[in-house]
């Protein structure tokens, strides 16, 4: 996003996966660019480090909809100080400021002058303040301003007229059809599985009705139905494909990287080699082994008419991945065509058996377009068009020629135009599909929506908070600890959990994978004899920069790795660890945030603590240990929402909260931030 040089750059979290360090320079590479080149750059973060919150000049503190501050970061504190609200040395200012506005902010609070009013205390209390304040006139006095002769001469000197695209129409065509080419050929699985599968069926197909007799029409024409059927409908595999690739386009075209046109265009394009190979192979083999007319010209018409039908129906399964909402929707779409495609095509209902108000899907059908024209290409060539065949006299008996005779049976016209039209129309069936899904994707798009919670949480009428009671240092009792600073220690009732102690041991873990450039000769190691354990009742930090090991190696131990070789041992209290017994010891909280969308929050934790604890736990004390964790990670006011559009923040506290509600004995968390 950073090619163009855009004069506004907006990043949203980030953060998200990175290492401080990481973090740390990319923001700082930020800064200098945008000192250096004027630019605005507008950065959201979830708990910056203090060295990261030091680098901005602006802040804006948002809470619940509401602009809590938007000032210089060197005035914050001494603004929010001046509300009543000081920052303890020990605490980092940002996380001070993200306290602000919940039911955290208490232990900030400092006594006010008299006649000062107040604590402000809600998020929309805080916005009101701050609009009164002098930061915000002063904002507004800015705003509010002529243009300055030095903001003149900046824009004179730093900005220059910015076209739509950068490049023209046809530079973008070139370049996204040298990028579809190549991901459609780099998609080797779906390739290999697609071409054996055609030689298979084109074998199968060409081998059960090997040198047919012409005078059976129905096998000549069920021949060519399921012909044209099979590699038409298999385009329908592609229907994933253009969905997940979709998403993709949404982000490129919302950055205005290309033109829907280019794009639309450049994916045509790509679909040729493909359906051109298909129709080929699989045509070829049908043809000469089931022994159809042997003349160039009928067999070279044949594949045009193959060809061309493919790309139609690709183009039609395009627009059906462009206009559904998602592939839940495009699969029964599809299902339906084809249904319609297969019963009106002319062969199953002849034309002549059709209801009259359906009919009209015969007409607009590609595949009864293309079989009408292969059998006319068949029947009409000059080994069929004549009266006399197989000892028969057709003109005499029937007063027409064999191949018109045969047509006649199923309803078929006997003009040779009729294969010229059906080119014609398979051309115009592609054109119109592609240009119906161009117009989906320039003026609708099913762009995710980011989750918005409508649910607003409880303000009682006293207007009072609801505290974690802080332990005083004078009457701690039995099960609590005393706390200084800013902790807070909590009571725990460990009566009624079931873990059981365990140490977790590792001894000279070797992790050997092939070597991606020569996977059969080559290896490398990722892991290399490490050794380390973990106890009961303690945390342990597993700590490195990007690529160090550390998700390889916490994969290794709960057995999430299924390529390569791994050596060593892997002990819980001193017994060999096997594969049941990681599972069920242990809970590992991953990168990457995986949930069923479709069920809420609560059912996800519930889900997991029924399935996951011991059986002898009564349910109570399940349903128990669901509202406990709902509790301990703030989900308490959400959870009864469907996961389905939730925020990053919040998938994250809930994969946690799905590991935490099977109460494991030993516990691990990936990059949990």
């Amino acid at each position: 996003m950073e090619f163009g040089m855009k004069y506004v750059t907006l990043m949203d979290e980030i953060s998200t996966g990175l290492d401080s360090a990481a973090t740390y320079d990319i923001i700082n590479t930020q800064r200098s660019i945008a000192k250096t080149f004027r630019k605005t750059v507008v950065i959201a973060l979830l708990q910056p480090a203090p060295e990261v919150f030091a680098l901005f000049d602006e802040v804006m503190i948002l809470n619940e909809g509401e602009v809590m501050y938007h000032g210089p970061r060197e005035q914050v504190v001494d603004y929010f100080q001046g509300l009543g609200f000081v920052c303890p040395p020990q605490r980092d200012v940002a996380d001070f400021l993200l306290d602000l506005g919940t039911n955290q902010q208490y232990p900030y609070q400092v006594a006010l002058p008299a006649m000062s009013g107040k604590h402000p205390r809600l998020p929309s209390e805080f916005a009101a303040v701050f609009r009164n304040s002098s930061i915000h006139a002063e904002m507004l006095q800015a705003l509010d301003a002529p243009h300055s002769p030095e903001l003149l001469a900046n824009v004179g000197a730093h900005m220059d007229p910015m076209p739509e695209f950068h490049q023209s129409f046809w530079d973008n065509t070139r370049v996204l059809m040298r990028r579809q080419l190549m991901v459609t050929l780099r998609n080797t699985a779906f390739i290999k599985g697609r071409g054996i599968m055609v030689i298979l069926m084109g074998l199968i197909y060409s081998s059960t009705f090997y040198q047919f007799n012409p005078v059976n029409v129905q096998v000549v024409l069920g021949i060519m139905f399921q012909a044209i059927l099979f590699l038409s409908l298999g385009q329908a595999s592609q229907i994933p494909t253009f969905i997940f690739a979709r998403d993709i386009f949404y982000k490129h075209r919302a950055a205005n990287f290309f033109r829907t046109s280019s794009y639309v265009l450049a994916c045509s394009v790509s679909q040729l080699p493909l359906a051109l190979a298909e129709s080929v192979i699989f045509g070829s083999l049908v043809y000469w082994m089931c022994g159809f007319v042997a003349t160039a010209q009928a067999y070279f018409v044949y594949l045009v008419l193959l060809v061309l039908t493919n790309l139609a129906f690709a183009a039609c399964f395009f627009f059906m991945a462009a206009i559904a909402p998602d592939l839940h929707i495009a699969k029964p779409m599809s299902m339906i065509a084809i249904l319609f495609f297969v019963l009106f095509a002319g062969f199953v209902i002849a034309k002549s058996q059709m209801p009259d108000y359906f009919v009209w899907i015969y007409w607009i059908n590609p595949i009864a377009w293309c079989l009408r024209a292969i059998a006319v290409n068949q029947y009409r060539s000059p080994t069929f068009d004549k009266c006399e065949y197989d000892g028969i006299n057709y003109c005499e008996r029937f007063g027409k020629h064999m191949g018109q005779y045969q047509l006649g049976l199923f309803d078929v016209p006997d003009s040779k135009a009729w294969i010229w039209y059906g080119m014609v129309f398979m051309i115009a069936s592609y054109v119109f599909f592609m240009f119906l899904g161009y117009l989906v994707l320039e003026y609708k798009r099913y762009e995710s929506p980011e989750h918005v919670s409508v649910k607003a949480k409880a303000v009682d009428d006293a207007g009072t908070y609801h505290l974690v009671s802080t332990p005083k240092s004078g009457g701690t009792s039995p099960g609590s600890s005393s706390s200084t600073g800013d902790e807070v220690a909590l009571v725990i009732d460990n009566s009624d959990k079931s873990f059981i102690p365990v140490t977790l041991a590792f001894k000279d873990l070797w992790y050997t994978v092939p070597l991606p450039s020569n996977p059969k000769h080559e290896t490398i190691d990722l892991l290399k004899g490490i050794t380390g354990y973990a106890l009961p009742g303690t945390m342990t930090a597993l700590m490195g920069s990007s690529g160090a090991g550390k998700t390889t190696l916490m994969d290794v131990i709960a057995g999430r790795k299924t390529a390569g070789t791994i050596q060593g041992q892997i002990l819980l209290n001193g017994y060999e660890a096997t594969d049941l017994a990681i599972r069920r010891s242990t809970g590992y909280c991953e990168q990457m945030d995986i949930h069923s969308e479709a069920s809420t929050i609560r059912e996800a934790l519930t889900f997991s603590a029924f399935l996951r604890q011991d059986s002898s736990v009564p349910d109570s004390k399940k349903f128990d240990s669901v509202n406990e964790c709902l509790d301990l990670l703030g989900m308490t006011d959400i959870a009864d929402q469907i996961i389905r559009g939730s925020s990053v923040e919040q998938m994250k506290r809930l994969t946690i909260g799905v590991e935490l509600a099977a109460q494991p004995m030993v516990w691990m968390l990936a990059r949990r931030r």
